[in-house]
């Protein structure tokens, strides 16, 4: 089918969100954004990938907090570069994920983007979940830990995500009247999954 939407994808950790939009973006024939805004957003700076890596979805304790519901209205005292390299980052990747919509229909995994594109009709917001039990064997088997580790870092990267999401959204991550569709995927492939995303696009539209 010819896509005519923009897809957001939010998803818990261990969920296996971002090979379901990597599946829906061959699916669909659409162009699907993860980790490459960071790249994005570095080469447009100058800033080392490698830091926006380590500060990826993850909120800072800064101004933003009371700017982030009118985006760039900064006071005269303050300009982006003084910003903490968490805010800084999640500017640009405001920026660039407006740009990115605006030019065609595409797929963008996580980094608030069902918020920063609120404004636009055409935008379908997605929540990815699943059972604990599942999220602690697939994080097993994709960073090679032990059972405890596995299900300490479902929980670290969870907290992050809600809290990164919550500081710049004002809004609860997870959720379920912030997302058009919500999918328990613990007893379905990433095929299936995509083929009800699919299937509701189909219904929309």
């Amino acid at each position: 089918m010819a896509c005519k939407n923009i897809i957001t994808i939010a998803r818990q950790f261990g969920s296996g969100g971002r090979q379901i939009g990597e599946a829906l973006s061959k699916r669909l024939d659409i162009k699907c954004y993860d980790r490459e805004l960071i790249s994005i957003a570095a080469k447009e700076s100058g800033i080392d990938p490698e830091i926006f890596n380590s500060v990826d979805e993850k909120a800072a304790n800064s101004l933003l907090y009371s700017l982030s519901m009118g985006l760039y209205s900064f006071s005269t005292n303050y300009s982006s570069g003084q910003l903490p390299v968490n805010d800084r980052l999640y500017l640009l990747q405001h920026k660039i994920i407006k740009q990115l919509a605006s030019q065609e229909p595409c797929i963008f995994v996580g980094r608030c983007a069902d918020f920063v594109l609120k404004d636009r009709k055409d935008v379908i917001n997605i929540f990815i979940y699943a059972d604990k039990d599942y999220r602690i064997k697939r994080a097993i088997e994709k960073k090679g830990v032990n059972e405890s580790k596995a299900e300490q870092t479902i929980t670290k990267t969870d907290k992050s995500r809600a809290n990164y999401y919550n500081f710049y959204s004002g809004k609860k991550w997870g959720l379920t009247e912030n997302y058009d569709l919500c999918i328990n995927r613990t007893k379905l492939t990433d095929e299936q999954v995509v083929d009800i995303i699919v299937g509701y696009l189909e219904i929309i539209n």
